[in-house]
Formats: structure tokens, C-alpha cells, sequence
């Protein structure tokens, strides 16, 4: 070895720590906030999907409530709906019972009548009880097809068309639910014939005073 060469080598110092390996943040700047910002993301989005089904199951829990409570209340009000169908015969039968009883008849069993009155009156007790009200419509109401069933039309002179005429069977309406509609009759249009001739007969006769 030359001397010019060894004068170019110079001594290690034995103390010295070697270099440092760069990391891996010195290597890819932001990689560590790039990392973060996409696990918030990833967090915010399974938030959001977790609020969605909480606010859904909420909601169908009050949709749930709220058809509870609705059946609660039609089963308090329509509960008895069949069993009123069937004690309404009973009141037909006591209606036609009473329906021809005379003077005579009164007479010779007035005790006995009087009972069959208080079965009556007793039974429209119950309904009323149970929100069971009796629908007769008067003459010359109006037909309501929702409450009414017409059994048959007659042309009645003086009488509106479409009008109750006869009500041959009562009606009930449970909590204003149709239990049963009343069979009546109704008034059609007169024939225009007939209504020409009766306005001939009832029409003063020419030459007569007023």
C-alpha cells in the first residue's frame, strides 16, 4: 500500500452509531392520515347504517303499538257484533208478539204482557250498553243505502221518490257499525200517465169560480 492511499483512509471511530433506518412514515408521507381518514369512514358509514335500522325497528315498534291498540279498541266495540246478530231474533219475536196484542188480549193476560214488555224493554237495555242502537227510519226519510235494504217500490201519489214509504223490518247499527239494515219500502216515480190524470181530476172544471 502506498503512503498516499493510507493517508486517504481514515480511522473508524469505535463509538460512533451507525446510521438509522428511515421509517416508514419518512418513507410515504400521509400514509398514517390516510389510513385514519379511512377508517373514520368506515366508522361513519356502519353509524349511519346502525341509525337507519334503529330509527327503522323504531318505527315498525310503533306501527306495531299503534295496531294493538286499534284491535284492542275494535274488539271493546265489535267484540259482541255475533252475538247481537243472534239475539236480534229474539227481539223480532218479542216485536211481532207485542205487535198483536189487542185490548182483548191485554185484558185476559195484562201480567202476562206486561212481563213480555219488560223483556223487551230489559234486552234494548243491554244494547244500549253495548252501543246496539235500534234504525227505523220515518216515513218519508230519505233511502240511505248504506242503513236501509228496500224490499220493494211502489208509485205512491203525494210521495217523493226515493223516499221511505213502509218499514217493514228495524235495523241496529253497533258503535255506528251496520249490524243489520232496515227493510223498508220505497216510494217510486208515478207513471206519467197516472200523474196527468190525477192532476186532471183534481184541476177545477172550466167555468167554474173562484
Amino acid at each position: 500500500m502506498s503512503d498516499d492511499n493510507a493517508k486517504n483512509i481514515q480511522p473508524t471511530d469505535a463509538g460512533e452509531a451507525p446510521a438509522e433506518t428511515p421509517g416508514a412514515e419518512d418513507l410515504m408521507p400521509g400514509l398514517a392520515g390516510a389510513v385514519e381518514a379511512e377508517v373514520i369512514a368506515q366508522l361513519e358509514s356502519e353509524c349511519a347504517e346502525l341509525r337507519d335500522k334503529l330509527l327503522r325497528a323504531l318505527a315498525e315498534t310503533e306501527n306495531v303499538r299503534r295496531r294493538a291498540e286499534r284491535d284492542r279498541k275494535d274488539a271493546e266495540a265489535y267484540g259482541g257484533t255475533r252475538l247481537a246478530r243472534d239475539l236480534l231474533a229474539v227481539h223480532d219475536n218479542l216485536d211481532r208478539a207485542l205487535a198483536h196484542v189487542d185490548d182483548s188480549l191485554r185484558a185476559q193476560g195484562e201480567s202476562f204482557i206486561e212481563g213480555v214488555e219488560l223483556t223487551q224493554r230489559e234486552l234494548l237495555n243491554a244494547f244500549a250498553k253495548h252501543k246496539i242502537e235500534k234504525i227505523v227510519p220515518a216515513p218519508g226519510e230519505k233511502f240511505d243505502p248504506h242503513r236501509h235494504q228496500a224490499m220493494f217500490e211502489a208509485p205512491i201519489p203525494g210521495a217523493e221518490p226515493g223516499t221511505v214509504i213502509e218499514v217493514m223490518q228495524a235495523g241496529f247499527t253497533i258503535a255506528d257499525r251496520l249490524l243489520r239494515p232496515a227493510m223498508v219500502g220505497v216510494a217510486r216515480a208515478v207513471p206519467q200517465a197516472a200523474a196527468a190524470e190525477k192532476a186532471a181530476e183534481t184541476a177545477p172544471e172550466a167555468g167554474d169560480s173562484t
